[in-house]
């Protein structure tokens, strides 16, 4: 159970990358006092954790709404999760995760940011949720999902203490640091995505062209 734990938060944290978010969250957050940057920080994680509890539990009954077989969304998300994993080699998070100029400049007009867009798409985006509701469906037994679940909140706790570090882990760090440990990340994120693309290219032949 521990192994398991550990690998679904290797998983899911390599996706979600904080880190990478840690200079958006800076620019974003700029103008703000240190107990403003707390609350935000609080805020953000709170979003996080609520979103992909959601998506964890409601996902497969969106997918069967639409008529989508979890074989397709896994490969759908495995294209996504590739991109992503792609963005952050080229040192494109923010680009991957929609934060385009003009989203920053709105984001930059907005009190408060920690739903939008560092709760999502920032941190809980398309890549992540689609890893959920696969996770669901492979995990019939409901202690594996409550695991989960908790897996989704240590994640979340991760990301307060990332982001309430940000500070620090730029100074440490600084830009071209978070950029190394990214790439590391994209590549991770990467075979994680090819997994799931094969995964579900296998199990679409075989429930389609059974023997």
């Amino acid at each position: 159970m521990t192994i398991a734990f550990i690998s679904i938060l290797a998983s899911l944290i390599s996706v979600v990358n904080p880190l990478g978010a840690v200079p958006i969250y800076l620019a974003m957050t700029a103008d703000e006092t240190s107990e403003e940057r707390k609350q935000t920080a609080l805020k953000t994680s709170m979003y996080f954790f609520f979103i992909l509890l959601i998506f964890f539990f409601a996902g497969v009954y969106i997918l069967k709404f639409f008529g989508i077989s979890i074989d397709a969304m896994r490969i759908a998300g495995g294209i996504v999760i590739f991109q992503s994993g792609f963005s952050l080699l080229s040192g494109e998070f923010s680009k991957s995760r929609g934060m385009n100029d003009k989203v920053k400049d709105e984001a930059m007009e907005k009190e408060d940011i920690s739903f939008s867009p560092m709760a999502m798409p920032m941190l809980s985006g398309p890549g992540s949720i689609s890893l959920l509701i696969s996770w669901y469906m492979e995990n019939n037994d409901w202690s594996d999902r409550m695991m989960i679940v908790g897996v989704i909140l240590v994640s979340a706790l991760l990301v307060w203490i990332t982001l309430r570090a940000a500070p620090l882990l730029f100074k440490a760090l600084g830009r071209g640091g978070l950029k190394a440990i990214s790439r590391i990340m994209g590549f991770i994120v990467m075979s994680i995505a090819i997994e799931y693309i094969i995964s579900g290219i296998t199990e679409l032949v075989v429930n389609r062209f059974p023997h």
